[in-house]
């Protein structure tokens, strides 16, 4: 397999005139991420963080719902109702428990299953908190890059902006549908833009149209990517590879990841893919010297039982059960080839960016954007379809994609613009 040299990592300070080398105020050597809970989220703005040479100097901060029972079924009201609305619901079962205790039992309202694990150490986000943090520090340390991802963290890190407009400097990742001069810069993918389409208007009713968003082309706010940012580089890469070796190092090649994650709401499937995919990785098993099977934290349990089921005593299958250390880095590293379920935007740019082989599962059933960004990618050469009949030791590449790089260089161009500069 022909080695793919990815692209280094962009350097903090590429693109920053002169003039701005030196000012107490025009340095910027601090970042708050703003995250939503959800790994594919937080993992855009992590990885711009990381390209622009701040992750060590990072806070993470959370807007977090409540999960779990009725939570399920409130999750597309507004954080702030949604909050509100279900802190009146437990008040109300309180009080009826503490009414029914003596005569029967009741059982727990089921508030946050699953919804906390892990959030413990993560502070909640608070405008007013980091606003303060802003100014406190910034004739020591300078303005403050703020990067939050997600529909969630929307009205906190505008509310953060528009409190100390000339102390923070704000990047949201993923298109906020609503007024982007409210943010410094906006990064959302190309896709994001296809309601406004012909294809796409032809499939919307007139009489909805008007509520279809986003309704105006990209301004000079908006930073267009291919696919999702992440925390993959080169040197990400070779530290992984390096961590990896004794595991991978020894096993035959070609070696064939097969990334699997959840259906969606513009990607739905089940079982039936389930078998489909499995079929198609028995019949390239001749050609493959080992396969890893990697299951994300969306994989529905019958999806994910049908795939044990079928592969899990093949001799040359493993399949990751879900116990720490996570493989998935290594698997990027070492993988010659990898196969991804079309739901998921974030591991198909993750394999992308290596140069190697993608190959993409179930696109057919994408709609609407989604489909539109499988589309980009055929187009570009970037991945193909996975039909079962691929000779997966025939090697084939393609310039990687490198989102994150690209939007990192548009960051340290607006901010020499506005006289302003990264320190890492």
């Amino acid at each position: 397999m022909k080695p793919i040299r990815l692209p280094e990592p962009p350097s903090p300070t590429m693109g920053v005139p002169e003039i701005f080398e030196n000012g107490a105020y025009s340095v910027i050597r601090r970042a708050v991420v703003i995250g939503n809970g959800f790994p594919g989220s937080e993992n855009q703005s992590l990885g711009l963080v990381r390209a622009l040479g701040l992750y060590d100097k990072h806070v993470l901060f959370r807007v977090t719902r409540p999960r779990g029972g009725i939570n399920e079924w409130l999750h597309w009201l507004p954080i702030s109702l949604h909050k509100l609305l279900y802190c009146i619901i437990r008040r109300i079962y309180s009080y009826l428990r503490l009414i029914a205790s003596r005569r029967r039992r009741l059982s727990p309202l089921p508030s946050e299953k699953g919804g906390s694990v892990g959030l413990s150490s993560i502070l909640e986000a608070d405008s007013k908190r980091i606003v303060n943090m802003a100014r406190e520090s910034y004739e020591k340390d300078g303005p403050l890059l703020v990067v939050a991802s997600g529909r969630d963290t929307i009205s906190v890190a505008s509310s953060i902006k528009r409190l100390a407009s000339e102390k923070v400097f704000l990047v949201q990742i993923q298109h906020p549908r609503s007024d982007l001069s409210r943010f410094d810069l906006v990064v959302t993918p190309h896709h994001d833009y296809y309601p406004l389409t012909p294809q796409a208007q032809e499939q919307v009713p007139r009489f909805l149209r008007r509520w279809i968003t986003p309704r105006e082309p990209p301004d000079e706010h908006v930073v267009l990517t291919v696919g999702a940012l992440h925390q993959i580089d080169f040197a990400a890469l070779r530290s992984a590879a390096s961590t990896w070796h004794d595991e991978f190092a020894p096993l035959p090649k070609p070696l064939l990841v097969v990334n699997i994650g959840g259906p969606s709401c513009h990607c739905r499937y089940g079982t039936d893919l389930a078998k489909q995919l499995c079929a198609f990785v028995t019949n390239v098993l001749l050609s493959c010297g080992s396969v890893r099977i990697f299951f994300s934290n969306r994989t529905p349990k019958k999806v994910s039982n049908i795939i044990i089921k079928e592969l899990a005593n093949n001799p040359k299958v493993y399949i990751w059960d879900g116990e720490e250390p996570n493989p998935y880095m290594g698997h990027l590293a070492w993988g010659d080839a990898f196969v991804v379920t079309a739901d998921s935007v974030s591991m198909i740019s993750e394999a992308c960016s290596t140069g190697k082989p993608v190959y993409v599962m179930g696109s057919e059933r994408c709609t609407w954007k989604l489909a539109d960004f499988h589309k980009s990618l055929r187009e570009r050469g970037v991945v193909r379809p996975f039909t079962g009949s691929e000779d997966i030791s025939e090697s084939w590449s393609y310039p990687p994609l490198n989102d994150t790089a690209e939007v990192a260089r548009r960051v340290h161009e607006v901010l020499a613009e506005r006289g302003l500069r990264v320190r890492p």
